[in-house]
């Protein structure tokens, strides 16, 4: 069963009196540990279909089926309920909460849950995120302390800190140079191959395309031929 599966997808805007498209009759599939990029101009659509895919917005029409559950027709809340049980966010400018420290910006989204879990077992869990992400020595360091690279590493960890199945990524060296890309690039795919993680960014960075295992190309809110295949 494919992690991510979009059926006629629609979604529009108002912008003023006029009513403008975004996305127009979008089919996509996505598999379980797919490393896949949507790619496109500047609106052409990739940021909404993320949106959509992270039930961070909802589809004018069409379906929506999130690892075998139809998301595209609930409520806002039950939407917040299926992104933090299912889905990571890692996004260009870091989103860090700057009077927290490393540790607490990466448990951030399991302590907010309705049921946190016991602080020892979440605290054990960030422990060995920081390992992998290569921030174990500045657990207690907060964001301005901190390099754009180490920042980015901050956000992965806490994108899997819930245990999602799937890690949305927008952009996500776009605040990055050349090298320190390269190694946060190289940072998800080795998470990627280990932990079995479906990722899916949205870029127009060719860097971000060269290691991906399948690019999706979208124009005009709509994708474009031959790119919805693996």
């Amino acid at each position: 069963m494919p992690i991510v599966s979009l059926s006629g997808i629609t979604k529009s805007y108002k912008l003023g009196q006029t009513l403008v498209p975004a996305l127009n009759g979008v089919e996509l599939t996505i598999e379980h540990g797919e490393f896949t990029v949507v790619m496109g101009p500047s609106g052409s659509g990739k940021t909404t279909l993320l949106n959509i895919i992270g039930c961070l917005d909802k589809p004018d029409t069409g379906t929506y089926i999130l690892d075998g559950e139809n998301v595209g027709n609930r409520d806002f809340d039950a939407l917040a309920h299926i992104r933090n049980r299912k889905i990571g966010f890692i996004f260009q400018s870091f989103n860090l909460v700057p009077v927290l420290d490393v540790a607490e910006n990466i448990e951030f989204p399991c302590v907010v849950r309705s049921r946190p879990e016991p602080k020892d077992v979440l605290r054990a869990r960030v422990t060995k995120l920081a390992e992998e992400v290569g921030l174990a020595p500045f657990l207690r360091h907060r964001p301005d302390e901190l390099s754009g690279g180490q920042r980015q590493r901050v956000a992965i960890a806490r994108a899997l800190a819930t245990e999602p199945q799937l890690v949305l990524a927008d952009e996500p060296t776009a605040n990055l140079d050349s090298k320190t890309s390269e190694q946060i690039l190289a940072l998800m795919v080795k998470l990627n191959r280990e932990r079995g993680v479906t990722f899916l960014f949205s870029t127009h960075d060719p860097r971000v395309t060269a290691h991906a295992r399948r690019v999706v190309r979208i124009e005009d809110g709509r994708l474009a031929a031959g790119s919805a295949a693996a």
